[in-house]
């Protein structure tokens, strides 16, 4: 492994292709059974495979969740499916149960990553789950550093410590939530979760007389704002987690394989993301001073203001976010072709972009946050555009910087 592995979400393929592209140095997705993230699109037995072989040709690594907390229906298929992905070389599953755990060592080769929603949160649980056959620990997020150092010592050199260091918090411990399952009846402990978190609630209270039942037909209900503060009523709602300015406190406490949220988000996401962390990781394994603003990178695409989450001792209350999620930029089109010899980039639409706007440029090369006018668009023809705003159209872009295959452009929001 390198000093840190960047541990990248892909919900399907392209966010697979994406994350590969901006320097993952390993995925994490799942298949259509058995996973935490019921509605993402996930990926087929035979995308599995694709996916595997297409990972490891980059020399990229693919760990698979099967982190259902299983009850005893869910085992229908489990043993089969443990040995598909054995048999094609899945470098590891991320496992919650015990039971699905004891059924990996016993029916497999797999290497058992133990996840975040099996709620590792001191030594002991640590190191049973290493002697069990664990080889890696997703641990739970509700650790400081000191503790994770603490653990890190107790199980040894031999065992990786991997924890998330970006994206969506839940407001639950570890994930464990039953408010989906009231309110919607969607199992947020089998993948299903609705995001009740995120909901803007209001208080019930009686209008009129407040000494008779609230069931009484003579009185009358009303609904009120809960306001937490006067940023507004979100009271459920975690701010995203953050460690980037943090790598070299991780480095130290032990952690070795960085892990970044998102299966649900999009392919913008994943590239914006993966890329901020990917300079991030490489500067500081170089001694090099940031060469760009991270926070305000990652602030380009899909955020709820950011916060180091338990690492430094904080308490629940400086993570919550009382706001909605916001991004400054815009994901315009996705670059399918490199740069051509004639200075033209054929690109895909995103999103609709017209002759004047000036776009930026996300990109592995150093191009990236290159910003330039768009001046010429033509059509697969050779036709002249002033816009383009039809789904998925293909047009060429003068360019003055080289483009990438798979680089993105963006707009700044208005």
């Amino acid at each position: 492994m390198k000093n840190f592995e960047l541990l990248a979400p892909c919900g399907d393929y392209e966010k697979l292709i994406t994350a590969i592209h901006f320097g993952a140095d390993a995925v994490y997705f799942a298949g259509k059974s058995f996973g935490l993230r019921a509605f993402s699109s996930n990926f087929d037995n035979d995308e599995i495979v694709k996916a595997i072989n297409y990972a490891h040709k980059n020399n990229v690594k693919v760990y698979i969740t099967v982190n259902i907390l299983a009850h005893n229906n869910d085992f229908n298929g489990m043993i089969e499916y443990l040995k598909f992905l054995d048999a094609n070389n899945c470098d590891g599953v991320i496992v919650s149960d015990f039971g699905i755990a004891t059924l990996v060592k016993k029916y497999t080769n797999l290497e058992l990553h133990v996840s975040t929603q099996a709620n590792v949160t001191n030594k002991y649980s640590a190191k049973a789950w290493v002697d069990l056959g664990a080889k890696r620990l997703v641990l739970a997020r509700e650790l400081s550093l000191k503790e994770i150092k603490e653990i890190k010592e107790y199980v040894g050199n031999d065992i990786d410590i991997e924890c998330f260091v970006h994206g969506a918090m839940c407001i639950s411990y570890s994930g464990r939530c039953l408010l989906s399952n009231y309110l919607t009846k969607r199992d947020s402990n089998k993948g299903a979760c609705a995001q009740i978190c995120r909901w803007n609630f209001l208080m019930m209270g009686v209008k009129e007389d407040p000494t008779k039942e609230i069931n009484d037909k003579t009185n009358k209900l009303s609904f009120y704002p809960i306001e937490e503060d006067n940023k507004g009523t979100y009271i459920l709602n975690s701010k995203d987690l953050c460690l980037i300015n943090y790598l070299k406190e991780l480095k130290k406490a032990g952690i070795s394989s960085l892990k970044v949220e998102g299966r649900m988000k999009s392919n913008y996401y994943v590239a914006t993301v993966i890329n901020c962390y990917r300079r991030a990781i490489d500067n500081m394994l170089n001694n090099k001073e940031p060469d760009f603003n991270y926070i305000e990178e990652l602030k380009k695409t899909s955020n709820r203001d950011f916060t180091t989450g338990f690492y430094f001792n904080e308490t629940d209350r400086e993570n919550i976010e009382t706001s909605r999620q916001s991004e400054t930029h815009k994901y315009i089109a996705q670059v399918v072709e490199d740069t051509n010899e004639d200075g033209y980039v054929l690109v895909e639409h995103r999103n609709k972009f017209k002759k004047g706007d000036e776009l930026e440029i996300l990109s592995i090369t150093d191009s990236f946050n290159k910003k330039f006018f768009v001046e010429e668009i033509k059509d697969l023809k050779n036709n002249d555009l002033d816009e383009v705003k039809a789904i998925k159209q293909r047009v060429y872009l003068k360019c003055p910087y080289h483009l990438k295959k798979y680089d993105i452009l963006r707009i700044k929001e208005k």
